[in-house]
């Protein structure tokens, strides 16, 4: 097994050096790091503000983005034991996004002035990036085109995103973004990049409109799967607290197969969205986290948002699809008390990070909504050892072996 890693290590490497994607196989590996005795652990990492991203670069260090004001990051170079000072990045709302060149091995965030943008057109969007795995930051140029109607999309608030691996796409960098019109008109979309994240292009609309925070990952036979927060029902849809989701075959540009997934809610209902009008049905969805664990043939899907189908943003817990998203057999409760907003990311293979699933969210204290983020650290045997959904069935093919931290 240490030879493998290594290997694929290595392999990985290798790609990045002579600026080429890496292949599938050297991004995915087995599923034994990830089960083994459940385990988990959780710490705060920052405090006040909000707007999580994570990302893992690609020497396996851990980054947590945040900030509402400034954005600044934390690095855990221990696969999520310790963390480091923050990092400052740049002022400006943090935009989400984030996401690892896997071509370079370059990070990239994304970041607005404000929000909402008081002029979609004209507001700046700088990129920063990241040529050290995190450890220090500048702005690049990076220059974002209309979509076919002559907007701009916006960048604020989106799960990270990818760099496609597979297929006539591979080396793509995608990320979910959103354009700000009066709902119905609303709506989410992809931005891509085929140069390095110098130019950025939008996508056609995930799925439906009324649409906007939304989170994609490539799946294991070069598919994405999105998901997207909805904000607008028209007068003859049904009220819907399921999730929205989609998937992609042409590398993000279009989406097909939409459905919502009956186990998996899209959010606390928004306090005083009844009031907003007869088609918000007093709901209004809240941002989530979105992940692929990196098990090579597999796709099994971790989605985290507050579990409460009322107004309050409580009771922050984890699903898990095997099946690439059509069925959440098991859910898994992570914090009881005020969560809101929240990121996903898996460990890669080969690093300290392997094995281990990251959830940054946002966090309460008393009646204090906004306190800071709270950063958990689990396996997917604790996430078998949920709750069951009644949305399918859990497959026998995820057993245990001997696998602990530190190993």
């Amino acid at each position: 097994m240490i030879l493998r890693l290594t290997l694929i290590a290595c392999l990985a490497a290798s790609a990045v050096a002579a600026g080429q994607p890496p292949e599938a196989g050297s991004v995915d590996s087995g599923l034994a790091p990830f089960l083994g005795e459940a385990a988990f652990e959780m710490q705060p990492i920052f405090c006040g503000e909000r707007f999580p991203n994570l990302v893992v670069a690609r020497d396996g260090s851990v980054l947590a983005t945040w900030g509402s004001r400034r954005v600044r990051v934390r690095r855990s170079a221990d696969g999520g034991r310790t963390w480091g000072p923050e990092i400052p990045v740049g002022d400006g709302i943090h935009g989400g996004g984030a996401l690892v060149d896997e071509r370079r091995g370059d990070v990239l965030l994304f970041t607005h002035p404000e929000h909402p943008p008081r002029d979609g057109q004209t507001a700046p969007r700088t990129v920063y990036r990241s040529k050290d795995h995190g450890k220090t930051w500048h702005a690049t140029d990076a220059t974002f085109h209309p979509d076919s109607d002559g907007f701009i999309p916006s960048l604020h608030m989106m799960e990270h995103g990818t760099t496609l691996v597979r297929g006539p796409h591979a080396g793509r960098l995608i990320r979910a973004a959103r354009v700000y019109r009066n709902s119905p008109e609303r709506r989410a979309l992809t931005v891509y990049s085929d140069d390095g994240g110098l130019n950025w292009r939008p996508g056609q609309t995930l799925a439906e409109l009324g649409t906007g925070e939304a989170a994609l990952v490539e799946l294991s036979d070069g598919r994405l799967i999105g998901t997207a927060r909805k904000s607008f029902f028209t007068p003859d849809e049904p009220w819907r607290h399921e999730r929205l989701f989609a998937y992609s075959d042409d590398g993000g540009l279009t989406w097909r197969d939409a459905f919502h997934a009956r186990a998996i809610p899209d959010g606390p209902r928004y306090r005083g969205a009844e009031r907003r009008g007869a088609n918000y049905n007093g709901h209004f969805g809240m941002f989530n986290g979105l992940t692929r664990l990196p098990i090579e043939g597999r796709d099994i899907l971790l989605y985290s948002n507050a579990d409460h189908d009322g107004h309050e943003r409580i009771r922050m817990t984890v699903w898990a699809s095997f099946d690439a998203g059509k069925t959440w057999p098991v859910k898994r409760l992570v914090h009881e008390g005020l969560s809101a907003y929240s990121s996903l990311a898996a460990g890669r293979p080969g690093t300290s990070s392997e094995g281990w699933i990251y959830l940054q969210f946002e966090h309460g204290e008393g009646a204090q909504q906004y306190a800071g983020c709270q950063l958990a650290c689990f396996n997917l045997t604790w996430v078998l050892d949920g709750q069951p959904t009644g949305d399918g069935d859990l497959p026998a093919w995820p057993t245990a072996v001997t696998h602990t931290r530190g190993d």
